[in-house]
C-alpha cells in the first residue's frame, strides 16, 4: 500500500510498505463495517444494494439481510446485537439474537428523524449516532418519505434503559462519522459539507459540550469526511482525500493512507485489532496497524 508518512509518528503506526488486501468487491456503495470478534467476522452494509454482509475469512462474502431501508453505520452494543443506523428507514434499530429487530429511535419531538448515519456504542450501554439529512436527497438512497421535518442535522443519545433519545449536538451542517477516545472523555464527529472532524467533552453525564474543529481536511483528491475511528494510543483515523487521513491527538496530520476508489468507512478487527478494515464505494479492504484499535464491544 502506498504510505504517506508525513510526520515521525506515522512510522510508529505502520510499517514502510503494508499490506492492502482486496477482501470484498462488485458492492453498490459499502458503509458501516464492524468486527463481530465472537464469530470472526467482518459486518458491513450496501447502502444503494439495501443489504447486510458478513465476510469471513476461509470462508467468503455471504448476504445476512435484504431490504434493509439502505442501512448505513453500524457497531455492537454489549449483549452481542447489531445496531443499525437505519439511513433511508429514518430509524436507529437492532438486530436481537432470534434474528428479529427493535426499533431504538424513529422521532424526536413527534417528528421523524432526518436519516440515521453512524453509530457508536458507550461503555455504560448509552448509544450516540449522527442524524444527517443525506438520505432525503443523495439518489438511490431515499426512501418513500423524503419530507424533512427537523430544522437541524444532530447528534442524539439513546439512553442505556432505551428510554430517552435526546440531541447532543445540534449545530453540525452534516453530522457523520463518530468515535469516542480511548477514555471516552472526548467524542469525535466528522462534518461531511465542512470538510472537517470536530471534537466535543464528554461530561460524566454523557452530555457534551466545548465543541470546536480538531482537523480540517488536507489534499485535492477525490474523498470526504465520512468515517472516524481512534486507537488505543488516542490517533484518530478518518476518510478524507485519497483515502485514510491519520491524526495524532493533538490533531496534526502524521500521514494518509492511499486507498483505490473513494473510501466511506472504517473499522478495527482481527484477533488482537490490529487489522483496519476499510471500506469503498465498491469493495473492501484491510491492512495492518502497529497499534492496537478500540475493539469493538
Amino acid at each position: 500500500m502506498d504510505v504517506e508518512f508525513l510526520a515521525p509518528g506515522m512510522k510508529d503506526l505502520f510499517e514502510s510498505n503494508p499490506p492492502l488486501d482486496h477482501v470484498a468487491g462488485g458492492i453498490s456503495f459499502a458503509e458501516g463495517p464492524v468486527w463481530d470478534k465472537r464469530k470472526q467476522c467482518l459486518m458491513f452494509s450496501e447502502i444503494i444494494g439495501s443489504r447486510i454482509h458478513r465476510w469471513t475469512p476461509g470462508v467468503g462474502l455471504e448476504t445476512v439481510m435484504e431490504a434493509t431501508g439502505h442501512a448505513n453505520g453500524m457497531t455492537f452494543d454489549r449483549d452481542a446485537r447489531l445496531l443499525v443506523a437505519g439511513w433511508s428507514r429514518r430509524t436507529v434499530w437492532r438486530i436481537e439474537k432470534d434474528g428479529s429487530t427493535t426499533t431504538l429511535a424513529s422521532h424526536y419531538q413527534n417528528k421523524k428523524l432526518n436519516t440515521p448515519n453512524d453509530i457508536v456504542v458507550r461503555s455504560d450501554g448509552t448509544i450516540y449516532f449522527t442524524d444527517s439529512d443525506g438520505g432525503l436527497f443523495i439518489p438511490a438512497m431515499d426512501g418513500e418519505d423524503i419530507q424533512k421535518y427537523l430544522e437541524f442535522s444532530g447528534v442524539y443519545r439513546i439512553s442505556a434503559d432505551g428510554r430517552t433519545c435526546e440531541p447532543v449536538i445540534t449545530d453540525m451542517s452534516f453530522p457523520n462519522g463518530i468515535a469516542f477516545s480511548p477514555d471516552e472523555s472526548l467524542l469525535y464527529v466528522t462534518d461531511t459539507w465542512q470538510k472537517n472532524i470536530k471534537v466535543f467533552d464528554v461530561k460524566p453525564d454523557g452530555s457534551v459540550t466545548n465543541g470546536r474543529v480538531f482537523y480540517e481536511l488536507y489534499g485535492h483528491e477525490p474523498g470526504h469526511a465520512d468515517g472516524v475511528k481512534v486507537d488505543r494510543a488516542g490517533n484518530v483515523y478518518a476518510t478524507g482525500q485519497a483515502g485514510i487521513h491519520v491524526i495524532d491527538p493533538q490533531g496534526r496530520l502524521l500521514g494518509r493512507l492511499r486507498i483505490p476508489g473513494e473510501t466511506t468507512n472504517l473499522a478495527w478487527g482481527g484477533d488482537n485489532w490490529r487489522t483496519l478494515y476499510i471500506t469503498t464505494f465498491h469493495s473492501v479492504f484491510r491492512t495492518r496497524v502497529q497499534v492496537q484499535g478500540i475493539e469493538t464491544w
